[in-house]
């Protein structure tokens, strides 16, 4: 079930303060994204769209692989308003399965491939897909928990040694069909394209309904400040399971006329000489992907290259300068967006600049800031950021399944971020906090409801709670703050072991205190102010000095 929230864009009263100032110019969304695929195949056909650990692909081959794509999900019985489920790293049957989603008129729903257990089982089941798409390793993790949900077909990336447990076939089945007889589904800019799960703060993970139109749509706002120009070739390792990896990096290079390099896995002792090889232009990445750049010997990014521009959210203004001065191009963090919207603001090469800021609203967006009864907070007070679109169909449509959420979410007709921040007299945004308790590690969202649930699992744990601590690489380390069940004592080796099994690898808490008992409210509530407050303490499990770690080759 979707409940779409359609916006009537009015006047605003008087008595109303609306922050706009220096808006970047938008654009209304056009089309769909198998529209904008055929208009730049028709229009460069040979011209080189994305490359993704192969060869280039160019705007042509693209558009005749999501045909046949399109012709094989159809005769699976795919079709306009289905969910297709992958579980896939970086690699090239990706991109070809995304704009074959699209041009079938089916719902794409991306899952973290790092994801297992009860993490995967609940966003497998709730989109509801009726085809899963995965390689070995997700395979292997999705198995077990098919019968849970209403996967009727797979679509295996590589072989695998033993017979699966309902209708498969090889990808390459679907690369093979005929794409002349492939459905185009005439699709307008609201029709939903992907279901993408973001981190749950009081419940589980909501799926984030995007449509074509949100797809198109905030391109506009990365090419008005200078961010992409006609010709720029990226260079990224955002994954394509993300709307990073799917809007900020391969929409950008779609719409605007760009070229896209995917990297299949992030290294930071390669990815500046990949980066030269590739002859990009532009880096794309998050904050702690240009920490690790910067832990790097000079050596490792001395190199020639043709870069005129790089961008890591977030990131430090000391940071930032010193990268900027490594690499001698100018380093971006002036961002700020969400699943459901973005970029709500963004900061001009062009213009005036703030260091620290997340810059000024795009024109696809209006942004409040208000305090906990809706009302609009002062000028440099900070408050909750609200935002409300200036254009139909530039941000979701709703949550999946979840209508109370969504009437919740878009109360009194503002989008509620949940995101703290304050705007100053020429409104720049400052990004300031979380207002609950999702974390954010390694460029992930993560649920502190869901990893709760999963860490009292544990036979000797009798409850638990979980705080993000200041991560030396940006963003947050998890601590598990743990009540031990009756006559049982917890063991760090064991526990860690146990965490591995079951959860993905960033959602490991980094740091495990054991208490005699959780600070709670005269309601029961687990009060987490108090566990923040407290810190990491002598007595805390500290995972990563112990050595119990999670190497790269053990992530899956």
């Amino acid at each position: 079930m979707i409940l779409v929230v359609t916006w009537m864009v009015k006047s605003t009263p008087d008595d109303i303060e609306v922050h706009t100032m220096g808006k970047v110019a938008g654009t209304a969304s056009t089309g769909s994204v198998s529209e904008v695929l055929g208009r730049r195949s028709e229009r460069d056909p040979d011209g080189p769209l994305a490359k993704c650990g192969g060869d280039w692909v160019t705007n042509r081959q693209m558009a005749d692989a999501a045909a046949r794509i399109a012709a094989g999900l159809s005769e699976l019985g795919l079709g306009r308003g289905h969910r297709l489920a992958f579980i896939a790293p970086n690699r090239p049957e990706v991109l070809e399965l995304l704009f074959g989603v699209a041009r079938v008129g089916a719902i794409q729903v991306p899952l973290n491939y790092f994801l297992k257990g009860d993490f995967l089982r609940y966003q497998l089941a709730d989109s509801d897909a009726q085809v899963l798409v995965c390689d070995a390793a997700g395979y292997a993790a999705a198995k077990p928990l098919l019968g849970e949900t209403s996967v009727k077909h797979l679509v295996l990336l590589d072989e695998i040694d033993e017979t699966p447990p309902m209708n498969a076939i090889a990808f390459e089945s679907l690369q093979s069909a005929e794409g002349s007889g492939a459905p185009d589904e005439e699709l307008s800019p609201q029709d939903p394209f992907a279901i993408i799960y973001t981190s749950g703060t009081t419940g589980m993970p909501k799926g984030c309904v995007l449509t074509h139109g949100s797809y198109v749509a905030g391109t506009a706002a990365f090419a008005e400040a200078g961010w992409i120009a006609p010709g720029d070739r990226i260079f990224t390792a955002f994954p394509l399971f993300h709307t990073s990896g799917q809007i900020i990096a391969l929409m950008n290079a779609l719409v605007v006329g760009e070229s896209v390099c995917f990297e299949p896995a992030f290294s930071a002792s390669t990815f500046i000489s990949r980066a030269a090889e590739e002859q990009a232009t532009v880096l794309q990445g998050v904050g702690p992907m240009a920490m690790a750049i910067l832990a790097q010997p000079p050596e490792a990014t001395s190199v020639e290259h043709s870069l005129r521009l790089a961008s890591f959210i977030p990131m430090d203004p000391n940071s930032q300068a010193a990268l900027s001065s490594r690499l001698g191009v100018p380093v971006t963090a002036a961002a700020y967006g969400q699943t459901e919207a973005n970029p709500v603001t963004m900061g001009r090469l062009d213009g005036p600049a703030k260091p620290g800021s997340a810059g000024q609203a795009s024109a696809n967006f209006d942004i409040r800031l208000v305090d906990d009864d809706d009302r609009e907070v002062g000028t440099s007070e900070i408050g909750e950021i609200c935002v409300r679109p200036t254009e139909p169909w530039v941000m979701f449509s709703g949550y999946w399944n979840k209508p109370d959420a969504t009437v919740e979410a878009f109360r009194n007709l503002w989008h509620h971020t949940g995101d703290f921040g304050r705007l100053d007299e020429d409104g720049f945004l400052y990004f300031v906090d979380r207002k609950k308790d999702a974390l954010r590690r390694r460029g992930e969202n993560i649920s502190s409801f869901e990893l709760e649930i999963a860490i009292s699992g544990h036979p000797g744990i009798a409850q638990a709670a979980v705080v993000a601590e200041p991560s030396p690489l940006g963003e947050d380390d998890v601590r598990a703050c743990v009540v031990a069940a009756p006559d049982t004592t917890l063991e760090a080796a064991e526990l860690f072991e146990w965490f591995k099994e079951r959860l993905p690898y960033f959602a490991v808490p980094r740091y495990v205190d054991v208490l005699e008992a959780l600070p709670a409210n005269a309601m029961g509530r687990v009060m987490k102010h108090v566990l923040r407050e407290q810190g990491v303490s002598p007595d805390t499990w500290d995972f990563e000095a112990m050595g119990l770690t999670i190497g790269k080759d053990k992530r899956r």
